[in-house]
This record gives C-alpha cells, sequence and structure tokens, in this order.
C-alpha cells in the first residue's frame, strides 16, 4: 500500500509499504480518507526525530521510519472479535493516543500523560497517511451522520484548541487574547466563541494569517504584534484591566510575554502551542497580578463525543480553518514544504488518502 513515511529531518517519502495483516481482537482495521498535517509533524520535517522514535518505542514497540498522520477520518474495514464500538462500513474519527492504562496517571484518569504514552501516526506501527491502519477499539468514535469526513479529521486538533480554552476556564462574557493564529490558534479562536466568550482578540505577525483569523468573522480585532504593543493595545480596549483569559497557541516567547502582560489580575494564562526552545517571562508580573499559569498537552482522551456533538450542533465549524486538500503523491510539496514556507498561504491542509 501507499503511505508517507518520516526517514530523517527533511526527508519523508511517499512510498510503497506492506499492508496490515488481520486486527487483533480489540482492534479495528481502517482505510483513512482524509488526514490533515500537523504542526507536530512539522516539527519533526524540520528539526526531527523529536517525538518519533529511533529506538523501539516503550509501549507500542514502533520505531523510525514511521508513517505519519494523527489526525483522521476513515472508513472502518474490519473489526477483531472483541469490538463493539463500531462495525465494518462504519465513518470514524480516530483518538490517536495510546496509553497503558495502568501507570500513575492512567489510573487516575489522565490518560493523555500516560507515562508511556504513544501515539497514532508518531509512535505507532500505522498512522493516517498510509491507505490502510491498525488501531485500538479505545481510539475510534463512530461519526455521528451529520458530520463529513472533513469534520471528522478535524476533531483532533479541535480537541486541543477546546482543552486550552476549558483550561483557560472561559465563561460566557469573558474577554480572551489569542496569540499565534496558526491552526490551532484559528481553532482556538473558534472554541472560545463556542464557550461564549463576549470579545475575542487575536494576535498575529504572519499577514495572511492574520487575514484569515479575521475572515473567521469571530475576533473583535486582529493585532500585528510587531507593529503594536499588544497587551497596552488590549488594556486600552478594556478600560485599563486586561483580558480575562490568554491562550498562547504559537510557540512564542514574545507571544507569552504579551499574554502574561495583557492578562488581568487573578486572570488566567494558558500555553498551548509547543515551545522548541525557553522562554523567559517575568515572575514577578506573575506575583503582583495574581496570575494562574496552565500548562497543555493534547488532550482529554474520552472528549470526542462531546466535540463531535458540538461541531455538529453547528456551533464549532472547525471546517472553515481548512485552506487545502491534496492527494497523497502531493504530501510533501503542497503540504509540508508549503505550510513551512514563513510566506505561504497555507493555513490547514488535509490530505485525501482514500
Amino acid at each position: 500500500m501507499k503511505a508517507v513515511r518520516f526517514h530523517a529531518k527533511r526527508d519523508i517519502r511517499v512510498e510503497d509499504v506492506p499492508e496490515p495483516s488481520e486486527p487483533g481482537p480489540r482492534q479495528l482495521l481502517i482505510k483513512p480518507r482524509l488526514c490533515g498535517i500537523c504542526g507536530t509533524d512539522l516539527h519533526e520535517y524540520v528539526a526531527g526525530p523529536i517525538v518519533t522514535p529511533t529506538d523501539p518505542h516503550p509501549l507500542t514497540g514502533a520505531r523510525n521510519p514511521q508513517i505519519l498522520g494523527h489526525e483522521l477520518s476513515a472508513d472502518v474495514v474490519a473489526v477483531g472479535g472483541e469490538v463493539t464500538v463500531a462495525r465494518p462500513g462504519d465513518r470514524v474519527s480516530v483518538m490517536p493516543l495510546a496509553y497503558c492504562g495502568r501507570c500513575y496517571y492512567c489510573a487516575r484518569g489522565l490518560n493523555h500523560i500516560c507515562a508511556t504514552m504513544g501515539c497514532v501516526g508518531l509512535s505507532w506501527a500505522w498512522g493516517g497517511l498510509g491507505e490502510l491502519a491498525i488501531v485500538e477499539d479505545y481510539q475510534v468514535a463512530v461519526l455521528p451522520e451529520r458530520l463529513s469526513y472533513v469534520q471528522g479529521a478535524l476533531v483532533e486538533p479541535a480537541a486541543v484548541a477546546l482543552y486550552g480554552v476549558d483550561r483557560g476556564r472561559v465563561q460566557a462574557g469573558d474577554t480572551v487574547l489569542i496569540t499565534g493564529a496558526g491552526p490551532i490558534g484559528a481553532l482556538a479562536v473558534l472554541a472560545a466563541r463556542a464557550a461564549g466568550a463576549g470579545a475575542i482578540y487575536v494576535s498575529e505577525p504572519n499577514p495572511v494569517r492574520a487575514r484569515l483569523a479575521a475572515d473567521l468573522g469571530v475576533a473583535e480585532e486582529v493585532f500585528d504584534p510587531r507593529a503594536c504593543d499588544v497587551a497596552a493595545e488590549l488594556r486600552k480596549r478594556t478600560g485599563g484591566i486586561g483580558v480575562d483569559v490568554a491562550i498562547e497557541c504559537g510557540g512564542s516567547a514574545p507571544a507569552l510575554d504579551d499574554c502574561i502582560r495583557a492578562t488581568r489580575k487573578a486572570g488566567t494564562v494558558v500555553q498551548t502551542g509547543l515551545h522548541v526552545r525557553p522562554a523567559e517571562i517575568d515572575p514577578m508580573v506573575v506575583s503582583e497580578h495574581d496570575l494562574t499559569i496552565e500548562g497543555t498537552w493534547c488532550y482529554r482522551v474520552q472528549d470526542w463525543p462531546r466535540i463531535m456533538t458540538l461541531i455538529a450542533s453547528g456551533g464549532f465549524p472547525v471546517e472553515r480553518v481548512v485552506t487545502s486538500r491534496i492527494g497523497i503523491d502531493e504530501t510533501v510539496p503542497a503540504g509540508f514544504d508549503a505550510l513551512i514556507d514563513p510566506s505561504g498561504r497555507e493555513l490547514k491542509v488535509l490530505v485525501e488518502v482514500g
């Protein structure tokens, strides 16, 4: 079968690989239909291996070369004898995290920070950018009839964004700052509105992404952090108080500092974007302003039904962040290369696998 595999830094290939065998008792054989390219995939491409394993993964045994793809919708082809969550022919969205179910964190329902966590498409034998894949029964959720394959492929990044909004405890009427209008930032804008935020502000230096964020029709205003002091501008707009919640989605040290300075006393700052190097902040501001700083890693693994219901209601129109759909043979030039281009025009690229 055809698959997109990560071999090394700047070395991703579309190649023929053996198909998976029959699923185990609690596994499903699926045929991916659409798969998104994630920022984590881009980090692997530019600077990897980072999370793809060079040695056998302690939980899954996977190692590079790795079939990529962890944001996917698929059709069920076959199921193991003990599977009850789906049947052949069902359309599904995949929750890609793999967990042991036994460690300190899993025992407390924190499966997303399992001590040996793996992930389909990053540290698993299969990925969404292959024509077939094997997944565990706890990793699939049947798509409601009202959801499309596009929406199903976007549940995973939507879960990341919504988890940041949840950790910020965004309430009806809150004023929210979101820094970074990449795919997660754009989805966080939509998630904050779904949570009832009264005014949402965005900070994004890339003019194309800033325009796309504005085109969502949700943000009160989009700032260019290179052209203004974002924190000062927000204090002007909030009577000198600051925003209730700031969510950093770009993995940018200056943006994190903007979030801290822009948030009101006793407000909350959420770090959702992945930083590739240390960031400096002023701890005195954190203390003087009595701030809560929340980190996030992935999402709650139980959230797929909730997110799909929210999307189906029309309250979380995740499909609006998609800018291109490409074929599997175009994955590197029209996907990875286009997305890492600093002057590029893409926000969210979906690969048509099936």
